[in-house]
């Protein structure tokens, strides 16, 4: 799970002065639409790329729907949203595909750049980039 970072704002104050719980990294992003909108960025530079496009070679257009909902509901759930994501944990569901550390740099250059376009100079932006990269041993095959 991320857990907010020091550039965070302050927790919300509850209409009688006392704090209350600080705003999840789903509501800060600004909830479920924000993360579709990132992924509707993300998964056609992922797709289109000369390297990573195999991934997704040679699948129908159903599975390619489940995939990204799946993906949504992940991001939804790890960053503190009501979404319950039921996939199989990320290692299962990429083990074989043969993610190598090359295709891990390429993947963090598109995610880098759809961040750049869609938090650029927000302190979310280091804490999903910090939550990818946790995900690095869990994807890649060395």
């Amino acid at each position: 799970m991320v857990r907010p970072s020091a550039d965070s704002p302050p927790p919300d104050r509850s209409p009688t002065g006392g704090a209350t719980s600080p705003a999840s990294l789903y509501q800060r992003l600004g909830g479920y639409d924000a993360i579709v909108a990132v992924v509707d960025l993300l998964l056609p530079r992922l797709q289109t790329d000369a390297q990573l496009g195999r991934f997704w070679a040679h699948r129908g257009t159903d599975g390619l729907r489940r995939e990204k909902q799946l993906l949504i509901d992940f991001l939804c759930q790890s960053t503190g949203g009501p979404l319950y994501y039921t996939g199989r944990d990320l290692k299962t569901s990429h083990q074989g595909m043969r993610i190598s550390a090359s295709d891990w740099r390429i993947f963090l250059r598109h995610v880098t750049a759809t961040l750049d376009e869609t938090l650029a100079g927000r302190p979310e932006y280091h804490e999903v980039l910090s939550f990818i990269e946790s995900t690095r041993g869990e994807l890649v095959e060395e």
